[in-house]
C-alpha cells in the first residue's frame, strides 16, 4: 500500500463516494474515505477504501491539512443533505473551503469538486424554492473560492442524480444547461450517480480536466473519449 497514490474522498458514505472508491481502487489509487459515523466503516470498507473518522463540520484548516498530508488529490463529494441551512453553510459552504485551503496548504495540487449544473449562477437569480437556496448559495460561493485558488481543480457539474446504472457515456454541456445549443429537456438534465463516479476516476487516473468546469448529463459518448 505504501507506494500506491492517495485519494482522500470527503463525504466517503455518500452515494457517489461509495460507487467511485472501488473505481479509484482499480485504477491503482488507495481511497481515505473521511465520515462522520464510525458505524459507517464496513460500507467504506466493503467499496475498497480505508474509513477514516473525521468532524468536518467542526474542523479547522490545520486538522484538514494533516489529513490531506502526503495525498495526490482531494475529493469533496460531501453534503449536509438539506434542511438545516446553519448545517449547510458549515459542510457545504465552510468546510469546503476550509479544505481547499488545506490542500493548498499540504501541498495537494489536486482538488475534485462534485457540485451540479448550474452552481455557478446566481442563486438569486435562479428562482429557486426558498428551502433550496441555502444549499445552491453555499455551494455557488464554495465552488467561486475553489476557481480562486491556486489548485488544479475539476468542478463536476451533474444534472439531477438518477440511481440508474452507470452507463459510462455523458454529453457535456456547451453552457449551463445547453447541449449542441438548444436547452437541454428536463428528461435530458439527469446524471446517474455511478456516471459520476466513472467521471470522478476518469479526470484523476488520467489527469485530466485540470482547472476546468465540466457540466454533464448521461448520454452518448464514452467518457474516456470525452474526456482526454
Amino acid at each position: 500500500m505504501g507506494n500506491q497514490r492517495r485519494v482522500v474522498i470527503l463525504g466517503g458514505h455518500g452515494k457517489v463516494a461509495l460507487l467511485a472508491e472501488p473505481k479509484l481502487k482499480e485504477a491503482g489509487f488507495s481511497v481515505d474515505a473521511v465520515i462522520r459515523n464510525p458505524a459507517q466503516s464496513d460500507d467504506v470498507r466493503a467499496a475498497g477504501a480505508n474509513p477514516v473518522v473525521f468532524d468536518m463540520e467542526h474542523a479547522n484548516v490545520d486538522s484538514f491539512a494533516g489529513l490531506f498530508e502526503g495525498a495526490v488529490a482531494v475529493v469533496f463529494s460531501a453534503g449536509a443533505g438539506g434542511g438545516d441551512a446553519v448545517r449547510t453553510h458549515a459542510v457545504d459552504y465552510q468546510a469546503a473551503v476550509n479544505a481547499m485551503d488545506a490542500a493548498q496548504k499540504a501541498g495537494v495540487r489536486r482538488f475534485v469538486m462534485v457540485s451540479y449544473d448550474t452552481a455557478d449562477r446566481d442563486p438569486k437569480e435562479m428562482g429557486w424554492p426558498e428551502s433550496f437556496v441555502p444549499y445552491a448559495q453555499a455551494k455557488h460561493d464554495a465552488d467561486a473560492h475553489l476557481l480562486d485558488s491556486s489548485l488544479e481543480y475539476t468542478i463536476l457539474g451533474p444534472g439531477m442524480l438518477t440511481l440508474e446504472p452507470e452507463t459510462d457515456r455523458i454529453v457535456l454541456t456547451d453552457d449551463h444547461t445547453m447541449i449542441d445549443g438548444k436547452p437541454a429537456t428536463p428528461e435530458q438534465r439527469k446524471t446517474s450517480r455511478g456516471n459520476v463516479a466513472a467521471v470522478i476516476a476518469r479526470v484523476l487516473s488520467a489527469d485530466v480536466a485540470k482547472r476546468k468546469t465540466l457540466a454533464f448529463y448521461d448520454g452518448d459518448k464514452p467518457i474516456d473519449e470525452v474526456l482526454v
